[in-house]
Parts: structure tokens; sequence; C-alpha cells
């Protein structure tokens, strides 16, 4: 089971219970809670939430927390259709949007906590910024030295075109980086699955032109090698790609450039 990471010198304590507020069907959801302004050691807080009349979704459960019980409940949302990727957390122990993650389909009673070992700003909203630091460091952007055709996009058949498929989905939501314990341990130096996937989207994109300088900067013991192969990013993955596939095209093409 991933675990999240705690403040320093902090224990998880017993929290506050909240009941349903109507009759019905009442499921039991622990929510970690943690407010750095408030100096009190992290916590878990007991929610009842009356299912009958909350929308089938765990994000549901959660806004109907957060309206009815505790507004002081604090966590990212934005699309509820799994496209944003704002609500990413982890539930019963497994990485996943709670936008798409189905009430019944978690047994028994409901843990959610923010995703595992990210700072967390305050209950389960983590800290990406170092995540999306590594994101910028790739240059996820199309880089090319020849002019662009006057009055034309740069085409590309659809052969090419479907290479890009399994890659242009991920939605930055962080499941798969947060799930792997190789971006645990190294994440100050390893790029981590999600990078590396939008990585390979570019360096498979036959109108970029920077394909060498792009492998250049992968060329490191850290960045790219730290993939063990271990497959929890394939497994976390809410929009069904697999970042381990395209770190094993990366280290191909490495391997067929210094042949």
């Amino acid at each position: 089971m991933a675990e999240f990471t705690l403040p320093k010198n902090s224990k998880v304590q017993k929290g506050k219970a909240h009941a349903a507020t109507s009759d019905g069907t009442a499921r039991t959801f622990k929510v970690y809670r943690y407010d750095p302004d408030s100096g009190d050691n992290p916590r878990y807080d007991t929610f009842e939430v009356d299912t009958d009349n909350c929308g089938p979704m765990v994000l549901d459960a959660l806004i109907k927390m957060k309206s009815e019980q505790d507004s002081s409940l604090t966590f990212r949302r934005s699309c509820r259709e799994g496209i944003c990727g704002s609500c990413a957390m982890n539930m019963n122990g497994k990485n996943g949007l709670a936008c798409t993650t189905a009430i019944d389909d978690c047994k028994g009673d409901v843990t959610i906590t923010p995703l595992p070992h990210m700072e967390v700003i305050k209950d389960l909203v983590p800290d990406l910024s170092h995540f999306y630091a590594q994101y910028a460091s790739i240059k996820p952007w199309l880089q090319t030295v020849t002019p662009t055709p006057s009055g034309k996009e740069r085409l590309q058949s659809p052969e090419d075109r479907a290479k890009l498929d399994g890659l242009y989905e991920c939605i930055l939501c962080a499941c798969c980086s947060t799930s792997c314990p190789s971006y645990w341990w190294n994440s100050d130096r390893f790029l981590g699955p999600a990078i590396l996937l939008q990585a390979y989207r570019w360096l498979a994109d036959s109108r970029d032109e920077m394909t060498g300088e792009r492998l250049d900067d992968l060329e490191d013991p850290f960045r790219l090698y730290r993939c063990h192969t271990i497959m929890n990013c394939a497994n976390a993955c809410p929009k069904g790609l697999s970042p381990a596939k395209a770190i094993a095209e990366t280290k191909k093409l490495m391997a067929e450039r210094q042949a």
C-alpha cells in the first residue's frame, strides 16, 4: 500500500467524526486532514455519507462532505470528467481520480489520503511544484529548425500520427509517478513515469526536429535510467496508458544512437 509524506516530527492522530445528515445507506470515509497553519499534527476525520442521496463517485462524496459537514475540507477538483487530473488522490491504497472512481468499487470503509510521497499543502492537496518543474525541463513543445511551410501546418502521415496514441492522452495527474518507488527514492533527479512518457511523446513526433538534443538531455544515470520496470505506473494510470512502455522505447532510441 502506498504511503503519503507526513510533515516532519509528526504523527497521524485520531480526528473528528461526522455523522450522515439524513437516513439512507451510509458509507464511512476516513479522510486525511492536515492544516500547516494550525500547528496541529495530521489526523484522520471520519465522515458518514448517505450514498442514497449522493452521486456515484468518490468526488461526489467529498463534495457532499464539504458542503454539508465540514466546509474546511480541502481538495482539488475541476472538470469531474477525468480530463484535468486535478482530483488525483489515494483511495484505499490505490492512486486514482476521485471523479472517475466509483464509491461502489471501494470495499469497506474508504480511506482517502493525498498522493503518496508528496509534501502536503493542506488536507488532500499535494505540492506539485517540483513535478511541474520537471515537466518544464523536457521542453514539452514542438521544436523545429526548418522554416514553417508558408500558409500550411506541419503535416504528418496517418501512420506517424498513430505513433502518438497512448502518449498524448496523458493528463499529468501524477498518479503514476507517485506510485513509483524509484520516484519516491530519487524524485530530486529521476524524472519519473509521467514526465518520461511526455518526453517520449515528443521523441515519437515525426514533426519534431530536436531528437538528438532531447536524448542528450535524458542521457543521465538518474533522469531516465532509474526506472526499474516495476510497472506500478501502468497499474495506476487512470487513462490506461503505459509509461513503462514509453520509457522502454526511449531506452531503445538511446541504444540505437550509441550502436
